[in-house]
C-alpha cells in the first residue's frame, strides 16, 4: 500500500563523496559546474537515488563526474558527515569514501566543469566540508 508508512516530518537528503588518491600523493578534484559553490573545487560525489545503496551511489557518481570506473569493493568508508549546515541546498548527510587508484587520466563529465589531480599538500579552497573529509581520509 503506497503511502501507508510515509510521514509528514522533514527528512535529510543523502549523498556520497569520493576522495580519490594515487601513489603520487595527489587527490582528484572536480570543479563544480553548478551552484552551490559553482567554480569551486570539490570531491566527486552527489545525491543517492532511491534504488541504490550509498556505496553504489559513490561508484556511480565517480563514473559520471570523472569517468573513473571502480566497484563497491574498491572503496573504503572514511566517515559520515552530518553537520547541519554542510550544504546550503538543505539538510544533507554524506558518506565519504576513500578510493586508491594508480595514476590515471580522468575526464570531466555530468556537472563537473573540470577534473584535476592536486597534490595533497597544495589543495585549493574546497566546497562544502570537503577539506575536513580530505583531512580525515589522509589518516586512513
Amino acid at each position: 500500500m503506497a503511502g501507508k508508512y510515509t510521514y509528514e516530518y522533514p527528512r535529510p537528503m543523502l549523498t556520497a563523496d569520493c576522495m580519490v588518491t594515487n601513489s603520487r600523493g595527489e587527490v582528484l578534484l572536480v570543479r563544480r559546474g553548478n551552484e552551490p559553490y559553482k567554480g569551486f573545487w570539490a570531491l566527486p560525489g552527489g545525491f543517492m537515488e532511491m534504488d541504490e545503496t550509498l556505496e553504489h551511489c559513490a561508484v556511480r557518481e565517480l563514473d559520471e563526474e570523472t569517468h573513473l570506473k571502480v566497484s563497491a569493493k574498491d572503496i573504503r568508508l572514511i566517515g559520515v558527515y552530518s553537520i547541519t549546515d554542510r550544504d546550503p541546498r538543505g539538510r544533507t548527510v554524506t558518506a565519504a569514501y576513500l578510493v586508491k587508484v594508480d595514476v590515471v587520466n580522468a575526464l570531466a563529465g555530468d556537472d563537473a566543469a573540470e577534473v584535476r589531480w592536486w597534490p595533497l599538500n597544495a589543495l585549493p579552497p574546497l566546497a562544502f566540508d570537503h577539506a575536513q573529509i580530505v583531512s580525515d581520509g589522509q589518516r586512513l
